[in-house]
Parts: C-alpha cells; sequence; structure tokens
C-alpha cells in the first residue's frame, strides 16, 4: 500500500513538499542565527520595554510631583571615618557589577576556544561578582528601610513616590542578577561536568553572556536616572 502511495505521488508534490519545508525553515536561514540565541534576543527586546516603562514611569513622577525629591548624594550617602561620602556604595555596586562584564567577556573567548574549564571558572567569577552586587543592594535596602525609615508607601525624607519608584525598579533588576548568577552557575557546572562536549556546542555561554551584558547595560541607565539625576 505505502509503495503504491510513494509511487502515485508526482514529484511535482515531493517537490512542493520540499519547498514548503524550507519555508518554513527560511528565517533560520535568513538571520544565520541558532534558536537559543534568537529567543534570548527577544526576551530581552521585551525586557528592554518593561524596563523603559518602569524608568519612563519614575522620570515622569519625578517631574510631575510637587513634593520635594530627596537628595540622592545624600540619600545613599555612606558614612565612613566620620563623614559621608555621597554614592560610595552606589559607586562600588557599579564596578563590581561592570568588571563583571569583562569575565563575562573572557568566558565567551575561551568558550569559543573550547577551553571549557577556564570559560567555567570565569563564568563562576562572573557569577560571584553578582552575588557581591546583590549582597550590597540588600545592604542598601536595609539602611533605607531600617536606618531611614524609607517604604514603598512612605519617605520620611520627601517626596512619598520615592520609596515605590526605588525599590520597584532596583528590586526588578536585583531579581533579574540574581537570576542570571543562578543562570550562570548551572551553565558553568554543565561545562564542567562535559554536558555541551557531548553536543559539540559552546554556544550557550555566549548566549549566557547575552542575558549578563543586558543586565549591567540596563544598571547603567538606572545608575544614571536614579542615583545621578
Amino acid at each position: 500500500m505505502s509503495t503504491a502511495i510513494a509511487t502515485a505521488a508526482s514529484p511535482s508534490a515531493i517537490e512542493g513538499l520540499r519547498g514548503l519545508v524550507a519555508d518554513w525553515s527560511s528565517d533560520r536561514r535568513a538571520f544565520h542565527v541558532s534558536w537559543g540565541k534568537a529567543m534570548m534576543w527577544i526576551f530581552l527586546l521585551s525586557d528592554t520595554f518593561v524596563f523603559s516603562s518602569f524608568l519612563i514611569g519614575y522620570m515622569t513622577v519625578r517631574v510631575s510631583t510637587t513634593a520635594t525629591w530627596p537628595n540622592p548624594s545624600e540619600v545613599f550617602a555612606l558614612h565612613v571615618g566620620g563623614a559621608d561620602v555621597p554614592l560610595l556604595l552606589i559607586a562600588i555596586m557599579t564596578f563590581v557589577l561592570i568588571s563583571s562584564s569583562g569575565t563575562m567577556a573572557m568566558a565567551v573567548n575561551c568558550a569559543y576556544r573550547r577551553d571549557r574549564i577556564n570559560a567555567a571558572t570565569l563564568m563562576i567569577v562572573t557569577a560571584t561578582f553578582g552575588e557581591i552586587f546583590v549582597g550590597m543592594q540588600a545592604f542598601e535596602w536595609s539602611k533605607l528601610i531600617l536606618g531611614e525609615g524609607v517604604r514603598p508607601w512612605t519617605n520620611p525624607m520627601g517626596a512619598q513616590q520615592f520609596g515605590a519608584a526605588f525599590f520597584m525598579i532596583t528590586g526588578f533588576h536585583g531579581l533579574h542578577v540574581t537570576a542570571g548568577v543562578v543562570y550562570l552557575l548551572t551553565v558553568a557546572f554543565k561545562l564542567v561536568r562535559g554536558d555541551y562536549d557531548k553536543r559539540g556546542n559552546y554556544q550557550i555561554v555566549e548566549i549566557a553572556g547575552l542575558y549578563w551584558h543586558f543586565v549591567d547595560l540596563v544598571w547603567v541607565f538606572i545608575f544614571a536616572l536614579f542615583y545621578l539625576w
């Protein structure tokens, strides 16, 4: 029966089927990119819209509120040696996160050379930087909540919207960093175990790097708009 059907199939029908398959897979051929990388780019694009909405909302509230907005240099000052140093903790946090972009880039470079041990080591270093960043952010939150009495619904230092904007934006970014740390450690563990040697493809390291660089880039905008403005 199957032989009769195969015999009955005309060459034009077979060519049509091949054309249909080619059409369905044409996007991959056109952009020359794997599905994993394409999906990460789509996710980052959607996340860009979310962060943009948050930051635009923050700027709108900041400009439109009639109450006094707290001075970031005073609010985020760190008491060192009997004096308040403006934005010291934030500067250290920024340095740590930007440095992690460098180690992540080196990890991707090692992955291109199929040096899985050094790639995994550098990813662990990157994740450690991320953990340090989140730890310092937790210290910053505790200082504002316990020391200054700032809440999402109230702020003794001025505009009531300050607490809501601060905890929402930095908290959402901190959640991304935490997820990135888990992601990097998972990929590093699988690298050491040799899982990607079986597939013959280390592109997952580059995909993880795209996510991490995005998180670092978002922090640059948060730093500029929230802490320097």
